[in-house]
């Protein structure tokens, strides 16, 4: 799977298979392009806050760009196994423009459902021409010779599209059509490239090109949320993700997040969870402690929590 803070890049393969031999625990990954994956094997758990979503075999899954929490598990000794095609909203574009005028295919996306509609994240059972789809580029993958094939991966990407389209689960089909839009696109990019920046909002609606009340409407509509409090909530989601995932100390875990002030961080944390980092990852790791896995908090750590 890809690494902490990866994300491919353009020039990179659409296609591309990853394996992990080991269990790793939770992963952080960072998409700049959209994505469509299917599990060959194992299983996959998506993290959203304390809830998480089993990814099986024969299982689809929509990933939108920006970061997402993974956990990849192998079955009977086996690495797990999962198919990544990758998309820009061009390139989506170009396949739909290229079914409609060649085919007279008219794709709509009709599709409508709160659950689905602000989720970064999509997962359904693929059906059998979906899931032979992926069996057969899994063979396709195993001859190296037609990797970063250009025309064999547009064939791919078409064919793909056209399932989803017209066989696809509802919430799948839908997800991938609303990605078709590049402004989104861009303006998504540019907020989750500065997730982690001290960057003044005005200065986001710059880079936006927008204004800063067109900015914080824009915002709206994407995120559901004024920006403050959208940046408040991915930093400390993150900073939950590294306390169950890493021996990072809680003023470490802030740095990472934004919180340079660890008495600060503590407070927002607290008032989010009602509990301090140190007691949320007490909570779910309380067997690493006891196993002396976790590491030492400093005095100054150890009297902002008490």
């Amino acid at each position: 799977m890809l690494n902490s803070g990866s994300a491919p890049q353009a020039e990179e393969p659409m296609i591309v298979k990853y394996v992990e031999k080991a269990h790793t625990g939770i992963e952080t990954i960072q998409l700049s392009r959209y994505a469509i994956a299917y599990v060959v094997r194992g299983r996959q758990y998506i993290y959203d806050g304390d809830r998480r979503h089993q990814v099986g075999r024969g299982d689809v899954l929509y990933l939108g760009v920006g970061r997402h929490y993974v956990e990849s598990i192998g079955e009977n000794g086996q690495p797990f196994e999962q198919i990544f095609l990758y998309y820009t909203p061009a390139e989506l574009q170009r396949v739909l423009t290229h079914l409609n005028v060649n085919y007279q295919l008219s794709i709509n996306n009709k599709h409508t459902c709160e659950k689905c509609r602000n989720s970064s994240f999509v997962i359904a059972e693929a059906g059998n021409a979906i899931r032979n789809f992926f069996l057969n580029t899994n063979n396709y993958l195993r001859d190296n010779t037609a990797l970063r094939d250009e025309t064999a991966e547009n064939i791919k990407m078409t064919e793909l599209v056209y399932l989803i389209a017209t066989q696809g689960n509802g919430c799948i089909r839908s997800r991938l059509l609303s990605s078709v839009d590049t402004a989104q696109e861009n303006f998504e990019q540019v907020i989750f490239d500065h997730l982690f920046k001290a960057v003044p909002i005005d200065m986001l609606a710059e880079k936006t090109h927008r204004s800063l009340t067109s900015f914080k409407k824009e915002f709206r509509r994407h995120f559901n949320e004024p920006p403050h409090k959208w940046f408040v909530r991915q930093r400390l989601t993150h900073s939950r993700m590294l306390l169950i995932s890493t021996n990072k100390s809680i003023s470490e875990i802030g740095n990472e997040c934004s919180f340079p002030n660890t008495s600060h961080y503590i407070k927002l944390f607290k008032r989010a969870y009602h509990m301090t980092p140190a007691a949320y990852r007490t909570s779910h790791i309380g067997s690493a402690i006891a196993n002396n896995d976790m590491p030492q908090m400093s005095i100054e750590e150890q009297e902002l929590v008490s």
